[in-house]
Order: structure tokens, then C-alpha cells, then sequence
């Protein structure tokens, strides 16, 4: 089943405080809105949910700074003027894409926890619908002019949170058919007749409305990062065996020979090798699961578009890449006078410091495959450090 997640980040509230957004605001060194982006990818990954789209929706003014804080890597939709209007164009932009679930999650909530989607998810296979929530704890009263004026009963009351899930067609067809203004998705679901099961919601969850927030939203971050610090390791292997040709490709750079290589893409071992330790150490397969060579579209492509992809994705879930080690394996040709350039260019379109990337070769003493130079192997190293 597909899934896709809509985060709603087009509001221009002012409680928080600040001279623009609380979404635009700055967290720990970032933008609130990568945090949160950054907590659903991570989420996603962590409930091994294959997400088809997601779609941040802004506010029209917003686009062009949202593509430069996301490269691209989601969609960017232009919110209404209000949120459900938002949510709607969205909805209607992901109609075609056979999505048959949706996570609608508020940008200002940059916290999320993994099990608070896992729990989504999970509850939206046996209900239409499912969002997170706390119970209500507190006492709660009504007040005037200062004064308490009496009390309420709290039984049976939640404070809500997100992300909150749909069968896609049933709440596009609920937004299609909703006028007039709504607290959020569920108000909109429930009017149109949908069952909405209550999922555990998670005190970090919490969604950023007053100033005081920004310091309560560090807090947990320094907590997080103190707790355990996240850092990944991945490996990567990759084989091509030489064919008839004039050259080779290896980590990006066009090398003179009496051979090539033979691959459905450019065959650059190397690179294959580096993009596949990312994947690895992201826990996101390798490249035939992202690029399938079953595909055409994909013969003879570049291997900078695979690399360039899983470096990409290391930030959307919140890692920067801490270095990379390539060995290319092989008899001929010589890697040693070309190192610099390869290590300039694996850098360049990881978006890292050259001093990060590290290229070097050996021989197999003349044994094995590579020894009889029927073709190049490569294995790499690389470290993911949490952000």
C-alpha cells in the first residue's frame, strides 16, 4: 500500500513570537521546518513504511526558500488561506498518484517520535482513520476577568497531536465535499461520517505555539543527543568486469584504457560501492532497490545521480555524512596519480569538505579475477553522524 505524508508548514501566526514564522525560525542551528522534516523521514524509515510523496505545503510567498531548504527532494505545494484549504491542495495534488494512505503532520511539530507514526500506521489498517493523542492530565476550569468561574470534567478528554492518518480517497473525498472552517483533519473526518481510532500520542510531540517553546523544543533535542549519539556505519561492495572499450569510470573521473567497463549504468565501480555504504548505513537497502535495473531509463545513466540521491536522503533523515573510504581493487589502471580528482568530485556531490573523502587502490597480488584483470572490484566505508 502507498503511502504518502503532507506536512502543513503555509501558517503565518504570530504567537511564537519573532520577526517571521515559528516554521522559519531557527531550532538548535535549523530552521524549525527541517527538523521536521528531518523527524519524519526518520520515522518513516523506522516503521519500514515505503513512502511514496511527501509534500510540504507552503505558503506562496515561501517557495523559492522552500526549494532551497529541501533541494528539491519533496514536493512543495502552495497552502490556502486557511488550513484545511492548505491540506486540501495537497490532497488534490497527490489524487493521481495512487496513494492509499496519508500522514497529515503540522511543520511546527519538529519533534516526532517514531513510535507515534508506527502507532498511526499501524491502527489505520483495522480504521478509516487514526491520530495520536494525550489524555488530559490536568484539572480544568473556565475562567473571567481573572477569576476562576468553575470546572469542567476532564473523562474522556485528549489533547490532540499529529501526524494524523487517512485512507487517502476517503479523506480527499472529505475535504472535497468540507465547507467552512475545521480544527484539523479528524473535525473534517468525523463530519463526513468517518470512525477515528485514538493512537498513543508522546509528550515530545509537542507542536510549537509560544516562544517558550523554542527553549522547551531545544531542551529535548540536547536530551536526545545526550541519551545516545547517533552515528552509522555503512559498508559497500560493487564488482564490474572489464568489456571492449577505451576508458573507465572510476569515482566520477574519465580514466584512459585498454578496456571498459561492463554495467547497466556507466559501470563505476567505485561509486556504486561508496552510494551502496550510505543505503547501507541509512538501513534503506542498496542501489538496485532505489534504481532497479529492470528499468530502462537507468541504462547507462551517470552513477553521480545514484550517489548524489543517497547523500540527499542521509539529510532529509537528519545525518551528515562524517567521512568516506573508498579501495578500488585492481591491477590496472594505475589509481594513484588520478586520487585527487576522484576525491574533489565524490566531495563535491556528497555536498562535504574534500578532507572527508578518502580514495585509494590496491592490487589483489595477481590473484583472483582482479589479479588476471578480468575486472575492477571496490569496497567502501562511510559514517553517519546525526544532526
Amino acid at each position: 500500500m502507498s503511502i504518502a505524508m503532507i506536512i502543513v508548514a503555509a501558517g503565518r501566526g504570530t504567537r511564537a513570537g519573532g520577526e517571521e514564522p515559528k516554521q522559519w525560525q531557527m531550532l538548535a542551528g535549523q530552521p524549525v521546518l527541517r527538523h521536521t522534516i528531518a523527524s519524519c523521514y526518520k520515522a518513516l524509515a523506522s516503521a519500514n513504511a515505503e513512502c511514496a510523496r511527501v509534500v510540504v505545503v507552503l505558503h506562496p510567498d515561501d517557495m523559492a526558500r522552500g526549494l532551497a531548504l529541501t533541494g528539491g527532494a519533496v514536493t512543495l505545494v502552495a497552502g490556502g488561506n486557511t488550513r484545511d484549504a492548505s491540506v486540501r491542495n495537497a490532497l488534490e495534488a497527490l489524487a493521481d498518484q495512487n496513494i492509499s494512505k496519508v500522514l497529515i503532520h503540522d511543520g511546527a511539530r519538529p519533534l516526532l517520535p517514531a513510535e507515534v507514526l508506527t502507532g498511526v500506521l499501524h491502527a489505520l489498517d483495522g480504521h478509516p482513520a487514526a491520530a495520536p493523542a494525550l489524555p488530559v492530565t490536568d484539572a480544568l476550569w473556565t475562567g473571567a476577568e481573572d477569576l476562576v468561574s468553575g470546572t469542567r470534567d476532564r473523562t474522556g478528554l485528549y489533547r490532540a497531536q499529529t501526524p494524523q492518518g487517512f485512507r487517502f480517497d476517503a479523506i480527499l473525498a472529505a475535504h472535497r465535499a468540507h465547507e467552512g472552517p475545521a480544527a484539523d483533519d479528524v473535525e473534517i473526518a468525523r463530519m463526513a461520517g468517518m470512525d477515528v481510532a485514538i493512537t498513543l500520542g508522546h509528550e515530545d510531540n509537542l507542536k510549537i505555539t509560544y516562544p517558550a517553546d523554542f527553549a522547551r523544543a531545544e531542551a529535548i533535542l540536547r536530551a536526545r543527543k545526550d541519551a545516545a549519539m547517533d552515528v552509522r556505519l555503512g559498508n559497500g561492495y560493487d564488482v564490474h568486469a572489464f568489456t571492449e572499450g577505451d576508458h573507465v569510470v572510476l569515482c566520477g573521473v574519465k580514466i584512459p584504457h585498454s578496456k571498459a567497463l561492463l554495467g547497466h549504468s556507466d559501470a563505476d565501480v567505485g561509486m556504486h560501492a561508496l552510494t551502496d555504504a550510505i543505503y547501507g548505513a541509512l538501513a534503506q537497502g542498496d542501489i538496485g532497490r532505489h534504481f532497479p535495473p529492470s528499468d530502462p531509463q537507468w541504462k547507462g545513466a551517470a552513477s553521480w545521480i545514484f550517489l548524489d540521491h543517497a547523500a540527499k536522503l542521509a539529510r532529509k533523515m537528519g545525518y551528515r555524512i562524517g567521512n568516506a573510504d573508498v579501495t578500488l581493487i585492481c591491477e590496472r589502471p594505475k589509481v594513484g596519480p588520478h586520487a585527487p580528482e576522484m576525491m574533489a568530485e565524490l566531495a563535491r556531490i556528497m555536498e562535504i569538505e574534500p578532507d572527508r573523502v578518502s580514495v585509494k587502490a590496491t592490487t589483489s597480488e595477481r590473484l583472483g579475477f582482479t589479479g588476471r584483470e578480468e575486472g575492477i572490484a571496490s569496497i567502501a566505508t562511510v559514517t553517519l553522524i546525526a544532526e
